[in-house]
């Protein structure tokens, strides 16, 4: 039996978009291509890696490390098992980060994965210096990519947090995507983040130690009045905002991503 474009899409195993979007990836074709090529039938190789997309997809493995792609702030970022994908959540942080950035400012992204933060915000602020940190070199290969694919200035270093920062010059915004769910949170053994490398997602601990760490580290490397803006779990705002407080940062406020749910916590260097 002949696939078609057309018959593909209808007797799909998937949802219509995981679909689409997997078709379009085996094929090297757009979505308008499709419609306009509905009747072109597949040629053997092409079925086969469908149908290998498509299994893949079924077993649960998520659709942006099927295609390797996804896209974040308006820019394809490059993902692969050895960073999260970026998700819109994150775009709260950025604009945060953009908007707090003064003219030739200084940002420093913790914990960068894809690059996701470091890349959009040096991508909008081309006046910034932006640099980014990971501890894992294969999520600084995969930033390092992704900076040169948009056509973005970051400087990247291999770090334990604070850790390869001594002698640096000092930041206007620390901004921050740590692991912030709690060891045994069942979220972590459903959907995409079963395939997601778990050192980025969980601290193995209660949630907030990471960022524990992030705020204790940041007021040495922050310029005075300097902001440090972190995003974190659905239900840890009054906890940030209270390790903040007590650390004696001012200005102390969440701020709510689209779906009205309090998803980044910051304050000024105290």
């Amino acid at each position: 039996m002949t696939d078609t474009i057309a018959a593909l899409q209808k007797q799909s195993k998937l949802d219509a978009l995981d679909n689409r979007v997997l078709l379009c990836h085996a094929l090297g074709v757009n979505r308008i291509a499709l419609i306009t090529q509905s009747e072109r039938v597949l040629t053997a190789e092409e079925s086969q890696r469908f149908n290998a997309m498509v299994q893949r997809r079924l077993d649960g493995e998520p659709i942006a490390y099927i295609v390797g792609q996804r896209e974040f702030f308006g820019l394809p970022f490059a993902v692969n098992e050895a960073v999260l994908i970026p998700r819109p959540d994150t775009e709260l942080l950025v604009e945060l980060t953009v908007d707090r950035v003064p003219p030739q400012g200084r940002v420093l992204d913790m914990g960068t994965g894809s690059g996701a933060i470091a890349v959009s915000v040096a991508h909008t602020r081309k006046d910034a210096d932006v640099t980014a940190l990971d501890v894992s070199p294969d999520a600084l290969a995969v930033a390092q990519r992704n900076a040169a694919s948009n056509g973005a200035r970051v400087t990247f270093l291999q770090s334990d947090w604070y850790s390869a920062l001594q002698g640096a010059a000092p930041f206007d915004v620390i901004a921050s995507n740590p692991p912030y769910i709690a060891s045994g949170d069942r979220h972590l053994s459903e959907g995409d983040l079963r395939f997601e490398p778990v050192g980025a997602l969980t601290d193995h601990a209660d949630g907030l130690s990471a960022l524990r760490i992030i705020i204790a580290g940041a007021p040495q490397h922050l310029k005075p009045q300097g902001w440090l803006l972190m995003e974190h779990g659905y239900d840890q705002s009054a906890a940030v905002r209270a390790l903040l407080t007590d650390a004696g940062y001012t200005e102390v406020q969440s701020w709510q991503d689209l779906a009205g749910i309090e998803r980044v916590t910051g304050g000024r260097r105290p």
